[in-house]
């Protein structure tokens, strides 16, 4: 995996839970422990907005399909869209009896859809008034860990060692049993897998129709801590934070370790979010963000 580290941004908000790209990759978000969101340009290292309103830690949040808004979520049960020029919040949605640690819109951004400590996936309607949910998921046995959305599936992921599809479209729930408390999970970029990452110190990749194991990456640790795994921009690549404070890259087919990009030695690497555009990525460990990519990104953004 030929990248490198371009920038590294040091966040001042504590501990960062979590790091995203917006849709086309030209910015990101860091979701903070002092419960502030903050919006970054990473190529030029350039603190656009801080976003406060958030009573505990920022565990998740995403940008919409055209970066007007943002939906964020956290420690406070809460999550809250804002208006990205303004940074007010525009909703409040409360409906989670505990941490909600994780949230998505969906291609349209007209639903946002929230994960919680307390086992449930809630669909809110992110442009109506309503402050209720439109509909609540509650196969999960134990908490939700991850969400991911395409236009008709909601994939979650959750530590009862499931991973759930929902189709949209026809109502069904498809479940696999992942052998081990799922941290996180996302479809590959041709939507034919799973990545899934287990409590284990393993990385499973499944088939997304009929559920079974294709590969397992390992060599990493992740001890007690809540790291993310996914796959690059290019479908090659399986990567996944660690405690060892670098990102683990192996080769999709031959479960081979192909690179280990080095973050801080002696921090946990938590979260990491491939460009959604271009072979690279951002990742958080402490304090800090590093975005990897090659050299001519840093000309073109």
């Amino acid at each position: 995996m030929d990248i490198e580290c371009l920038k590294t941004l040091n966040c001042n908000q504590g501990a960062v839970r979590a790091v995203r790209f917006n849709v086309d990759g030209a910015y990101c978000l860091t979701c903070g422990s002092d419960k502030k969101l903050k919006l970054w340009n990473p190529y030029r290292n350039l603190l656009l907005k801080t976003y406060a309103g958030h009573g505990n830690e920022v565990l998740d949040a995403c940008g919409s399909c055209d970066s007007s808004q943002i939906v964020s979520c956290g420690a406070d049960k809460s999550v809250i869209i804002w208006d990205v020029s303004s940074g007010t919040p525009l909703r409040r949605l409360r409906g989670h009896a505990s941490n909600v640690t994780c949230v998505r819109f969906n291609e349209e951004s007209s639903v946002a859809i929230s994960g919680s400590l307390d086992n449930c996936v809630m669909c809110w309607d992110a442009r109506s008034r309503s402050n209720e949910p439109i509909q609540v998921l509650k196969e999960a046995k134990d908490s939700i860990s991850s969400i991911q959305i395409t236009d008709h599936l909601i994939l979650t992921g959750s530590v009862d060692c499931r991973i759930r599809q929902y189709d949209i479209r026809t109502g069904e729930v498809v479940t696999d049993f992942a052998g081990e408390p799922v941290l996180s999970a996302c479809y590959t970029g041709d939507g034919q897998c799973v990545v899934v990452g287990c409590a284990d110190d393993c990385v499973r990749l499944f088939d997304k129709d009929s559920g079974e194991m294709l590969g397992e990456y390992s060599g990493h640790k992740i001890g007690d801590f809540r790291v993310e795994s996914g796959i690059d921009n290019s479908d090659g690549f399986i990567i996944s934070g660690a405690t060892d404070g670098f990102i683990w890259c192996w080769d999709l087919v031959k479960a081979e370790v192909v690179a280990k990009l080095e973050h801080a030695p002696g921090t946990v690497v938590n979260s990491i979010h491939s460009h959604p555009n271009k072979v690279g990525l951002v990742s958080a460990a402490g304090p800090t963000v590093k975005l990897w990519g090659k050299p001519e990104y840093l000309d073109s953004d």
